[in-house]
């Protein structure tokens, strides 16, 4: 079976690694962001996490610091 690649600005969803390289913060920083049980921009798949990359895009545009 061929993978077929699909460029980061047209997932939906990021792994914890491709949301790193996304946004240009650490991946420790968002494993602790996503610990937060409020946190919006998480989906949780068994242990996996991933992140909704319009919802991610959205808290960093509404945020200043982190």
């Amino acid at each position: 079976m061929k993978t077929i690649e699909i460029p980061i600005w047209e997932k939906q969803n990021l792994t914890i690694q491709e949301a790193a390289v996304y946004s240009g913060i650490g991946m420790n920083k968002l494993y602790a962001l996503t610990d937060n049980p409020t946190c919006d921009f998480v989906l949780r798949v068994g242990t996996k996490r991933l992140i909704k990359r319009k919802c991610f895009d959205k808290y960093i545009e509404n945020i200043s610091e982190i």
